[in-house]
């Protein structure tokens, strides 16, 4: 599948905005400090990316009921879904001048009924986007931070309806984004998740 910008202007993938706050000091000081002792931007991708998918569990994996979506408060509080986590990934890498975008699939939704919008982020690098999956593993989830190939944490099934949509947007997809920004907590978000963009 080629992945196509949104818009041309690679600038905007490493811009700031309510959501991808990377001007927030949380997000500079996490950005620092895991950019010490990494020897190149590759490097310190992928310490940002296990950071995100392994220090920041997946909400419903863990059970947290709290609802973010602001990059810097899915750091301060340790939780978030698949779309905080991309907007936290998202952050971290443009805090350190790599450009990030914002990209989705669209899957069966884990609870059984019907389909939802999984989101992910991809990063430039050697004139090409690769696309990345913080969505933290689990049994059955093995996603990892590769430039040579993809090891996402899912694989669309066309037969099933699912896909991967093709576009890296450089701002939040307002789909997903209004309903976790309106969500009072997690149950009432899964309950709400778009079934397409």
């Amino acid at each position: 599948m080629e992945l196509v910008q949104q818009t041309p202007d690679l600038s905007a993938y490493l811009a700031a905005d309510d959501v991808i706050d990377h001007h927030h000091p949380l997000v500079r000081e996490t950005a620092a400090r895991l950019a010490k002792g990494v020897a190149d931007s590759y490097e310190y991708a992928r310490a940002a990316f296990e950071f995100v998918r392994d220090t920041i569990p997946h909400s419903a994996d863990s059970g947290d009921m709290r609802v973010t979506w602001r990059a810097s408060d899915v750091l301060a509080q340790g939780t978030g879904i698949c779309h905080a986590k991309a907007h936290a990934l998202t952050a971290l890498l443009r805090a350190e001048d790599i450009p990030t975008a914002l990209c989705y699939q669209r899957l069966r939704h884990d609870a059984g009924t019907g389909h939802c919008v999984h989101g992910m982020v991809a990063v430039r690098f050697h004139g090409s986007w690769h696309r990345q999956d913080c969505r933290g593993n689990k049994p059955g989830v093995d996603a990892q931070f590769s430039l040579d190939g993809e090891r996402l944490a899912f694989t669309p099934d066309p037969q099933s309806n699912e896909m991967d949509y093709p576009v890296l947007y450089a701002v939040p997809h307002p789909a997903p984004l209004h309903i976790l920004q309106a969500a009072p907590d997690r149950a009432h978000l899964w309950e709400n998740l778009p079934d397409a963009l």
